[in-house]
């Protein structure tokens, strides 16, 4: 339901995006030092930026942007943030996050007004779900003229882009990042840190017999759950596992009751978010126990074997190296002990 909703929000704000090029202008106060290696020049959703200088008033939408900032030990640049309270926060980040000012109480950008009161010079989030104007959104345009261009993780700049989502779009993300606050040497330690965790965990799992597994966000019919293309898929396939919707063209999408009994997973992996938008959401334990009485035959139902992942890791963000290593781990114990 969670990301059904976001993704409706973002088709919407799709047909208003466009290219177009912006340039923020360095500053005299900016310190000397942060100027080496400047201007850079980034390309993002079909649109041109030239930073002159490093961004220093960024607003982060969604939490695996702010996650990915963290990572890059950027959190001195972020003047506002979203709202985050729907699963736990990674190791080390909760107190920057409780630092850092909230301009939204959802996961959502602000309105218009509040958005561009904030001076931003830069937004980073991963989805186009915040920039619609029929919501009252601020857009991409509207932003970028104000001096915030709009840079957006994974490559989700279209529902095809989506779909096309690949892993190495993370490092190519953290790369930019890097480049664009002008700490390419911190997104590199990065990116052979990840990648390293990466390949060792593909590497353990390779031989091994594929499991195979529903992801599901719950639903007793139609049933929320990810298809054979995206993140998550993608996700699955470096893990060790085999997507029993593999067939579904689709990312997030619904499939119904009939399909989902047809299917034989050993194991599921369940969609968990305490809340959207303020409002509960069902448990990972409920939502598996929809998917265990569809699938009553299944090896996973028999075995009440599922794994409870973070929305966080299903969206952009450095997180997604972690979350493969996570589900490897779950799906193949045994290639970790």
């Amino acid at each position: 339901m969670r990301r059904f909703v976001l993704l409706l929000l973002a088709a919407l704000a799709m047909a208003a995006c466009g290219t177009q090029s912006a340039t923020p202008q360095a500053t005299p106060t900016q310190p000397a030092a942060q100027q080496a290696g400047f201007p850079v020049t980034i390309e993002n959703c079909g649109r041109t930026y030239t930073f002159d200088k490093p961004p220093a008033r960024v607003v982060t939408g969604y939490h695996p942007a702010l996650e990915t900032l963290l990572a890059l030990g950027l959190q001195d640049r972020v003047v506002g943030r979203t709202n985050f309270s729907e699963s736990a926060f990674l190791p080390g980040q909760k107190e920057h996050y409780d630092k850092i000012p909230e301009i939204s109480p959802t996961i959502m950008l602000p309105q218009k007004e509040i958005m561009l009161s904030q001076g931003a010079d830069f937004v980073l989030d991963n989805s186009t779900a915040s920039f619609d104007a029929a919501g009252g959104y601020a857009t991409v345009e509207e932003l970028t003229a104000a001096g915030a261009p709009v840079y957006l993780l994974g490559g989700w700049c279209s529902p095809e882009g989506q779909l096309a989502f690949k892993i190495e779009q993370t490092f190519t993300d953290l790369r930019n990042l890097g480049a664009i606050f002008g700490v390419p040497g911190r997104a590199e330690k990065l990116i052979t840190d990840l990648r390293a965790r990466l390949d060792d965990a593909v590497k353990r799992v390779a031989d091994r017999p594929k499991v195979k597994v529903l992801a599901t966000d719950g639903g007793k019919g139609p049933v929320n759950a990810y298809g054979g293309a995206g993140l998550t898929n993608q996700m699955i396939e470096l893990a060790g596992g085999e997507n029993v919707l593999a067939d579904v063209k689709a990312d997030y999408t619904e499939v119904n009751a009939e399909k989902i009994a047809a299917t034989d997973p050993q194991a599921l992996i369940v969609t968990e978010y305490a809340t959207l938008r303020g409002e509960p959401m069902p448990s990972a334990p409920d939502k598996a126990a929809q998917a265990f009485g569809i699938a009553k035959n299944s090896t996973a139902a028999k075995e009440r074997r599922y794994l409870a992942l973070p929305a966080a890791a299903q969206h952009p963000g450095y997180r997604n190296i972690l979350a493969v290593v996570e589900i490897a781990k779950f799906l193949h114990p045994e290639a970790f002990a």
